[in-house]
C-alpha cells in the first residue's frame, strides 16, 4: 500500500513535470525519483519484516527461558522442602 502511495505521488510529480514542460530530462528525472522512492520503500519494508522476525524469535527464546526458570524454581523449592523435612527428622532423633 505504501509503495502504491509513493508511486502515485511520483507519478503525479512526473505528470506535473510533463505538463509544465516538454523537457524529457525532467520526466526522466521524475521517473528515476519515483523508482528510487519505490526501492527505498521496498528496502524499508524488508527491514521491518526482518525486525519483526527477529522480535518473534527473541520472544520465543524468552518464553523458553522463562519456562526453564520456572521449572528450575519448582525443582529448587522441592529440594528445599525435602531438605527441611530431613532436618526436622534428624533433630527429632
Amino acid at each position: 500500500m505504501r509503495k502504491l502511495t509513493i508511486a502515485g505521488f511520483a507519478m503525479a510529480a512526473a505528470l506535473t513535470a510533463g505538463c509544465a514542460t516538454t523537457d524529457q530530462g525532467a520526466i526522466d528525472e521524475a521517473n528515476a525519483n519515483a523508482n528510487s522512492a519505490e526501492q527505498t520503500a521496498e528496502n524499508a519494508l524488508n527491514t521491518a519484516n526482518s525486525a519483526s522476525s527477529a522480535a518473534r524469535s527473541a520472544q520465543q527464546t524468552a518464553d523458553e527461558a522463562l519456562a526453564a526458570a520456572k521449572a528450575a524454581q519448582r525443582a529448587a523449592d522441592e529440594a528445599n522442602e525435602r531438605a527441611k523435612r530431613m532436618l526436622e527428622r534428624a533433630s527429632q532423633k
